[in-house]
């Protein structure tokens, strides 16, 4: 657990009002607040977002929950007069010299094959909004070298704003998505063989580790039973899918014989 020890302004952009936070371990973090205006949810989508790419090994900046200390707070009126309280948040670590992902600068990329394992999570939990808009994926440079980072996962579930009546209905569908980015990898970068370390991770996910991070959601984020189980329910299945969502991915590979990646 993090918590905030100075406030450094809003991000400026993006529907859910990001703000931008020191610390207490010195790192910069772009924090999602429990009362954004798409609700608390979308702390519950970057918690699972987080987990996962632990455990897939993605190329997600570091997360966390964190606090805000009440200093913090008391020395800022803005903070005060807009609802913010020491309450659990969730935050994402900065990334500092970045441009957005473009045709011209996603082919300099040394981790374009990471991803197929972002490609992977975002087509288990429906999340359109990595390629939607064009500021999800960013290209971080330093000494000349180009190396790819996936933010904001607000909108898994199609659109973040999900109950169970969503999570049932998007549970058994595949989308594949090839807008911008993804059209781009899945046409001159990635191979099936890209996909499959990524896969075999998801494939070591139990279902007791699921429902231990489902146990681990702060409570005031996702207060309802039905919709903790109904979670739970979408993760085990999508889990299982793994195989069937990675062979669509491929069958979108325009050229399947294809050996070496045109870096």
């Amino acid at each position: 657990m993090l918590t905030a020890v100075q406030y450094l302004g809003s991000v400026g952009v993006g529907v859910t009002s990001p703000q931008v936070f020191r610390a207490n371990d010195g790192n910069v973090y772009v924090v999602k607040l429990q009362n954004n205006p798409m609700g608390a949810k979308v702390l519950v989508n970057e918690y699972i977002a987080c987990w996962f790419g632990k455990r897939m090994e993605l190329c997600f900046p570091p997360g966390d929950m964190l606090e805000i200390d009440q200093q913090v707070l008391q020395k800022n009126k803005r903070m005060r007069a807009a609802g913010i309280r020491c309450r659990t948040h969730f935050a994402s670590q900065y990334i500092h010299s970045n441009r957005y992902v473009t045709r011209n600068n996603l082919y300099k990329a040394v981790n374009k094959t990471a991803m197929a394992g972002v490609m992977l999570f975002d087509h288990m939990f429906h999340n359109i909004d990595r390629t939607k808009n064009r500021k999800n994926l960013l290209a971080h440079v330093k000494d000349s070298v180009h190396m790819l980072y996936a933010i904001d996962n607000s909108h898994l579930f199609v659109r973040g704003r999900w109950n169970v009546g969503t999570l049932e209905k998007l549970v058994t569908k595949i989308a594949v998505n090839q807008r911008r980015v993804y059209g781009w990898l899945l046409t001159y970068f990635l191979i099936a063989k890209d996909f499959a370390p990524f896969a075999a991770r998801v494939k070591e996910i139990t279902k007791e580790d699921l429902v231990q991070l489902v146990e681990s959601i702060p409570q005031e984020w996702l207060p309802k039973v039905e919709e903790r189980e109904a979670l739970l329910a979408f993760m085990i299945s999508r889990c299982e899918m793994v195989d069937a969502i990675v062979l669509r991915l491929c069958q979108s590979i325009p050229d399947i014989n294809r050996r070496t990646h045109l870096y």
